[in-house]
């Protein structure tokens, strides 16, 4: 499959665990229907659905059940898009445009967008302790799976590298060290942990061979796909984005291509992308939608 095919696949099943909503009176125990409009404003705002993919992917090159990987890979897709509605909130980038269009805050104000966030990260855990409870045969691995997913997003993650990021913004500090502490977590955990997460849904060990070779492709392709990042910030355009561009550099971000330019921040791109490549040959023919996936990023213009 493709990751058009996977997207669309990931697609359906978000359409139907986030329904639109009747503006009325909620029952108790019920989700109110402007936190449920909002959530669902974000989450099907469109976007490549890459983390699911990724997680679906792995899943079927190693074996996994597909039904039991599609609510983590939900899961993930929802926290993502947690962390970019309040990735735009005006605390923090104070973003206008998300996916082509006004972005959560924008839509519903500022206090229903936190609220959809956190609402998106609860539903989020709420589906990986179901998955888990669905499939007691496979605990030990629907246990590993949840843990590579919450920590990837979590104080040492995603959610380390958001804090860094806005400290070097508004501090105006860093160096390589720093910018490479950011984007592991704020960017590659979360390109890690579906990987990672699939492999424990396999039955796989933490430290197995299979792994060890997913987490160094899921480091490489994660820390390449923040370079591409950084580099269309400077020379995309916001139409195919659908984002603002030009940002960084005007808030003090630090970036590669703040810190070496866009020639050197294009050389540790292309350097990435064959380490990416060199991880899979564990995996021969079997790792043709990640191979896929590093040839898409050469050309990656949104």
């Amino acid at each position: 499959m493709t990751l058009r095919e996977y997207a669309a696949v990931v697609e359906e099943k978000l359409d139907e665990l986030l329904p639109e909503a009747d503006k009325r009176t909620p029952e108790i125990g019920e989700v109110p229907w402007l936190l449920q409009n909002a959530m669902r404003y974000s989450v099907m705002a469109g976007g490549k659905r890459l983390r699911p993919a990724m997680l679906l992917a792995c899943a079927d090159m190693l074996g996994a059940a597909r039904g039991e990987a599609m609510l983590p890979a939900c899961a993930l897709e929802l926290i993502h898009t947690y962390s970019l509605v309040h990735d735009d909130l005006p605390g923090m980038d104070n973003d206008t445009l998300r996916r082509g269009r006004p972005t959560n805050h924008v839509v519903f104000g500022e206090g229903q967008a936190i609220l959809a966030g956190d609402g998106l990260l609860s539903l989020a855990m709420e589906l990986l302790i179901e998955n888990a409870m669905a499939h007691p045969a496979n605990y030990a691995g629907e246990v590993l799976a949840m843990n590579e997913i919450i920590r990837g997003a979590g104080v040492s993650g995603m959610v380390a590298g958001q804090c860094m990021d806005l400290y070097c913004e508004r501090e105006g500090a860093g160096g390589e060290a720093l910018l490479t502490y950011i984007h592991m977590n704020k960017t590659a955990r979360m390109l890690i942990s579906p990987l990672r997460a699939a492999a424990a849904l396999a039955g796989l060990a933490p430290d197995s061979e299979e792994t060890r070779a997913l987490t160094a492709y899921g480091v490489k392709f994660g820390l390449l796909f923040q370079a591409v990042d950084d580099i269309l910030d400077v020379v995309g355009d916001e139409k195919t984005l659908g984002k603002s561009v030009g940002k960084d550099a005007g808030s003090g971000k630090l970036t590669y291509a703040t810190l070496y330019g866009l020639d050197g921040a294009r050389t540790r791109a292309d350097r990435l992308a064959q380490e990416a490549r060199d991880s899979l040959a564990l995996f021969g023919d079997r790792a043709a939608f990640f191979h896929g996936l590093l040839d898409s990023m050469a050309h990656r213009v949104s």
